[in-house]
């Protein structure tokens, strides 16, 4: 086996030949230079002279590695068809001449074009095909495990991503290749910071920080400094993370990176928000979020928009945390995972978790005035998951519904405490006040614009399967299935918990009231709600029935069209 290395001393007799030869191969050398120089346009010209010298040559150690790294620039300019085309001639090259070292590498750059596509097995057959084939060669052991390594990482397999990436790292040991071990060194650290294992993310980042500096890359310096800051900031060490991001920050600007920059901004904001320097906070996180949006950074941009949201969450301010929380979301759906090198299913769902904390959070505080009713929403959002499951709604709905059942009332605000804790009847005025708090929650959240679909719910809750709800008296399936779940919920709960007017009905009568305004809910509705009540221990047993005459009919929240003997306001 003979590696590129080799080919001046390889040729036929005939000194013509091996003329041609000697021209292929300092063309490709040419190329090779004009590509790390950045000057495409050359390099792909230089490439393809190549290519045709080599033809006439015969020179197919450099045919095959010309081929491939003409398919990498190709790739570069999204011609991923002519890429793929020229990396497997690439390969039927290698194979051809028996050097299996040129066939592994012309795997590895078509398992590079799958990434770039989006083909993971793919790409991942390409890679393990890569290092059965040439994974006695340290240097290309070494790339082809950080490739792995990638994969796994982007799949969210992040036990996997440390093994390869330790693989990688041995490997370019073995070829004493020093910014290949500070390349492998901070992936590490990446992956050790994800997993919460930091002190090997500091041993990690500080290997790799030490090699970069040796070797002049402020890239990776500033690179390992941020991340290290990030490691710092998640162990409570402010002011080292404060110190490590700053320098981090210099050192991006000098090279004008606005992207990392934003980066660092970031964990500078979050320092300060942690420490309580709020202002400044807002200050550092704001300018983030401009300099990753301007340099086209999505995921610096959506980390900054969540943090921004953490930070108004704190300060009281719901609908600014929750429109930055829906700004992130939208960023985080369009990350490219082949781009970023990142599991975007776990970036999305640790921000979902963001979200529902959020949602969660205002809701308790929305009841928090009311010792009666502080509790409400989170038993209504524990049954309404249940319902949703009963009724066999997908994931994304299941979510719908639990969200939503945080912030039905999130328009009680607006209502007077005082008619809130009344302990007697409302008047007329004070029912028809109360019952705008759903118009009033959609007026509060107009400018929101939820990745689920949680205004129905907030508007309709109080809806009535037979036309006797509010504020639209919407009919029969108009009714959106989500609000007849918190719906009836929401009356289920109103009536099983003590209020300032009203002591807690027993389970079995509160569900005898509600069987006789069965008409309120539609009948699926009103079956996976018995279903799902008669689970829980603490409530009735599945195929209890009630008499019609032993029960009154229930108000639902603040009441309906029919005049109860009972009000059950949540």
């Amino acid at each position: 086996m003979r590696s590129l290395g080799d080919v001046r001393v390889i040729g036929p007799a005939d000194p013509r030949p091996l003329e041609g030869m000697r021209r292929s191969a300092d063309l490709l050398h040419e190329a090779r230079e004009r590509e790390r120089a950045g000057c495409m346009p050359e390099a792909i010209q230089g490439y393809e002279s190549a290519i045709t010298a080599a033809e006439r040559s015969g020179e197919r150690t450099v045919l095959a590695e010309a081929l491939r790294r003409l398919a990498v620039l190709r790739q570069h300019r999204d011609e991923a068809a002519r890429a793929r085309a020229l990396c497997h001639r690439s390969y039927e090259v290698a194979q051809q001449i028996g050097n299996e070292i040129l066939a592994a590498e012309a795997l590895n750059t078509l398992g590079g074009l799958d990434l770039a596509t989006g083909s993971m097995e793919d790409a991942r057959t390409s890679f393990l095909q890569a290092l059965e084939l040439g994974g006695m060669n340290p240097q290309l052991r070494a790339r082809v495990e950080q490739n792995l390594g990638i994969l796994a990482n982007i799949q969210g397999d992040l036990e996997e991503a440390i093994t390869r990436y330790a693989r990688s790292l041995e490997a370019y040991r073995g070829s004493r290749d020093a910014q290949g071990c500070a390349i492998a060194y901070h992936n590490l650290g990446m992956v050790s910071a994800d997993r919460e294992l930091f002190d090997e993310a500091d041993r990690y980042f500080g290997e790799s920080r030490a090699i970069a500096e040796r070797a002049g890359d402020a890239h990776l310096q500033a690179l390992c400094l941020v991340n290290q800051a990030e490691v710092d900031a998640a162990r409570q060490r402010f002011e080292n993370a404060r110190q490590n991001a700053e320098a981090a920050l210099a050192l991006f600007d000098q090279l004008g990176a606005r992207g990392a920059k934003a980066n660092a901004y970031r964990v500078i904001g979050v320092v300060y928000r942690e420490t309580g320097r709020l202002a400044l906070a807002e200050s550092r996180l704001r300018s983030a979020i401009e300099l990753a949006a301007s340099a086209g950074s999505v995921l610096n941009e959506a980390e900054a928009a969540r943090e921004l949201a953490l930070l108004y969450q704190g300060m009281g301010r719901n609908q600014d945390a929750l429109r930055l929380l829906n700004t992130a979301y939208r960023l985080f759906r369009r990350l490219d995972a082949r781009v970023d090198l990142v599991h975007v299913g776990g970036k999305v769902a640790e921000l979902e978790g963001t979200y529902l904390a959020l949602v969660r959070a205002w809701g308790q505080s929305i009841e928090s005035s009311d010792s009666y009713t502080f509790g409400h929403c989170e038993r209504v959002a524990q049954h309404a998951v249940a319902m949703a499951r009963a009724l066999g709604l997908a994931e994304e709905d299941e979510t719908t519904v639990l969200l939503g059942a945080y912030l039905h009332d999130v328009g009680k605000v607006r209502v007077p405490h005082e008619i809130l804790r009344k302990p007697g009847p409302f008047t007329r005025e004070e029912r028809e006040l109360v019952e705008m708090h759903p118009i009033w929650g959609i007026e509060l959240l107009a400018n929101v614009e939820f990745p689920w679909d949680l205004k129905p719910i907030i508007r309709w809750h109080h809806e009535r399967y037979d036309g006797s709800g509010y504020p639209d008296r919407l009919k029969g399936d108009e009714i959106p299935l989500a609000a007849q779940i918190v719906g009836i919920l929401d009356v289920w709960d109103a009536l099983t918990t003590a209020r300032a007017h009203q002591p807690a009905l027993p389970p079995a009568q509160a569900l005898a009231e509600m069987t006789r305004c069965r008409g309120w809910w539609s009948p699926r509705v009103f079956a996976a709600f018995v279903t799902v009540i008669a689970r829980d221990g603490r409530h009735v047993a599945p195929g209890h029935t009630t008499s019609p005459d032993s029960a009154t009919h229930p108000a639902g929240d603040e009441g309906q069209a029919r005049p109860p003997v009972r009000h059950a306001r949540s």
